[in-house]
């Protein structure tokens, strides 16, 4: 009866006696009816403990091995064993050990006979020394079937490594090359995925190839973190039955190669395969029956049946080789060699940066102070001119000595300004806690002193106790505030001052403000700003309206309100509906 193409379940050999196959090279039972004989002593009268016979020949083996035996109709067998190491060079073998220790099971040649049979040494000999010639060019062929394939994905990472390279993010990187990024794993499709630094969620960056739905992937990578552990990388080609949510996917994502590039961002890099339907030729049904003993416990039995079994095998995708795997963890390092070299760069940079910021706040003191003391000399002589001859200059004269001394004026707040900017990012800042309450009550009376007109202000809860820097915020709180007021051209002004905590952030909030912490926010019912003019608003002496309108203004308060939000660590961002009002949404930074 041939057993050829035949597949028999790995359980077939437990872990103990595949251990002991690797062993001994050769494994004998020359009559499997033998009557087993009980060694004595038990234990060695020296050490006490039970002896090693993993070595021995004449060691028994298990009554299941036998009961299996005679199943299958044998009454003598012969296992030879075929060791490799992997695909790699056998290893030096440590002191002590055998080289056969240092290699691993990789199959067996299984010798049955119907009768009772015995082999002479010589005859033993020759098996084993065929047992190693096989072995030898099984590990051969195992380093070299994959030669060609191994190259090709050393080239596909070589590619792709110099596309990140010369790219700022790794997100770049992968729009511009995916499909080496596929072909380095022999993937049918890759998702390139990092948590968003705003809102701490992953967030999909991109896709390429076959992949599941985006509104899969976040929910998966939370599966995947608890399956990948302290490692970098994690491979099934079940996925599907291991994550039933996939089950409508199985088309693309039967199988699933993750690697994790950095566990604080939340960096992987995700490929997937189809699922691969394949018809198994079983020897026999591969499921251990169990029976009932006459004492009604369960016992594992052996398989009976031998003939032909076929099993459609569904929901898998082709496994992941050695080699792909490795490929992943090596591109890991090489990324991770990257963004450290970069990161390198950028903090040279940042020095170089910082240093030219204090050179040029320096500078902007200096010259703007410099510049004071002559325009307030010009705005002198001009006036003394109208005074002791404004009747000789006549009204033309005395109209441009006033225009005269009006734009000296407005240079000279355009360089106060500045100098307060400058002081602004040069101040050493005192960080403590601050009633913010007490603070803004503060504001309020000082404005109200200057502000004719009435405003309604309305606090819905009272504000917090934040660590900041009390001078800075109060100039903070003013700007916002008198901004509110000024750019508003109803009869019943309001402004509303609050916060909202993480647990009540909603889309009204704008993108672009962490949503771990307290958002505060200044609500007015002014003329509101276009869209178009959100990020001009907060350059430096960038006006929406000619200076004469609205109050003037050197249009400074909104640049010099964001370099205090960011000294704190935070951002400032707005929302607004032109001609019906604007809110400043801004955050603290952890100090929130």
């Amino acid at each position: 009866e041939s057993f050829v193409g035949l597949h028999y379940p790995a359980s077939d050999v437990p872990k103990q006696a595949k251990e002991l196959y690797r062993l001994n090279l050769l494994r004998l039972i020359p009559d499997a009816l033998y009557q087993p004989v009980m060694l004595e002593p038990l234990l060695n009268p020296i050490t006490g403990e039970a002896l090693d016979l993993s070595r021995s020949v004449l060691r028994s083996v298990s009554p299941m091995h036998t009961e299996y035996l005679a199943n299958f109709g044998v009454r003598a067998s012969m296992s030879i064993s075929v060791l490799c190491g992997g695909g790699k060079p056998a290893p030096v073998p440590k002191a002590g050990l055998r080289p056969t220790e240092q290699r691993q099971l990789w199959g067996l040649i299984a010798c049955h006979h119907s009768t009772p049979k015995l082999l002479s040494y010589e005859t033993r000999t020759i098996c084993e020394f065929l047992g190693q010639v096989i072995s030898f060019e099984v590990g051969s062929k195992s380093d070299a079937e994959d030669v060609d394939y191994k190259m090709h994905i050393q080239a596909a990472q070589a590619r792709f490594v110099n596309t990140i390279a010369s790219c700022q993010t790794l997100n770049d990187g992968f729009t511009q090359n995916p499909q080496d990024l596929c072909a380095l794993v022999g993937a049918m499709g890759v998702v390139f995925s990092e948590r968003d630094s705003l809102t701490q969620k992953s967030q999909r960056v991109a896709s390429f190839g076959q992949t599941p739905p985006e509104s899969e992937i976040d929910n998966l990578l939370i599966w995947l973190d608890d399956q990948i552990g302290e490692n970098a990388v994690y491979s099934t080609n079940t996925l599907v039955s291991e994550y039933p949510q996939l089950m409508p996917y199985k088309d693309v994502a039967s199988g699933l190669l993750a690697l994790r590039i950095s566990r604080i961002q939340r960096t992987y890099l995700l490929w997937f395969r189809p699922e691969v339907i394949q018809t198994i030729d079983w020897g026999g049904e591969p499921n251990k029956p169990v029976e009932v003993t006459e004492n009604n416990q369960l016992r594992m039995t052996p398989r009976k049946s031998f003939d032909l079994w076929k099993q459609t095998v569904q929901l898998q995708s082709l496994p992941w080789k050695t080699c792909e795997i490795e490929a992943a963890l090596e591109l890991r390092i090489k990324i991770i060699g990257i963004v450290l070299q970069k990161a390198d760069e950028l903090a040279l940079l940042n020095a170089e940066l910082e240093r030219s910021n204090i050179e040029l706040d320096s500078f902007a003191y200096v010259a703007s102070h410099d510049l004071k003391e002559p325009l307030r000399g010009i705005h002198n002589y001009s006036t003394f001119l109208i005074e002791d001859y404004g009747d000789k200059l006549g009204e033309d004269g005395n109209h441009k000595l006033a225009t005269l001394m009006r734009l000296t004026q407005r240079m000279e707040d355009l360089i106060e300004s500045l100098l307060h900017y400058s002081r602004c990012g040069r101040a050493e800042m005192i960080l403590q806690p601050v009633d913010l309450a007490e603070l803004v009550e503060s504001v309020l009376d000082v404005i109200r002193i200057s502000q004719p007109s009435p405003v309604q202000i309305r606090i819905p809860r009272p504000l917090p106790t934040v660590s900041c820097d009390r001078t800075q915020i109060m100039e903070l709180f003013t700007n916002l505030i008198s901004n509110g007021i000024k750019y508003n051209d109803r009869d019943q002004k309001s402004i509303e001052i609050g916060y909202i905590l993480p647990s009540e952030i909603d889309d009204l909030v704008p993108t672009g403000l962490a949503r771990s912490q307290t958002i505060f926010y200044i609500k007015d019912n002014g003329i509101g700003i276009r869209d178009k003019h959100f990020e001009n608003i907060f350059k430096i002496f960038k006006r929406l309206h000619p200076a004469t309108k609205y109050g003037g203004g050197t249009g400074a308060g909104l640049t010099i309100a964001k370099k205090i939000v960011e000294r704190h660590g935070g951002r400032i961002s707005l929302a607004s509906a032109f001609g019906e009002g604007t809110t400043f949404y801004f955050t603290l930074g952890a100090n929130s």
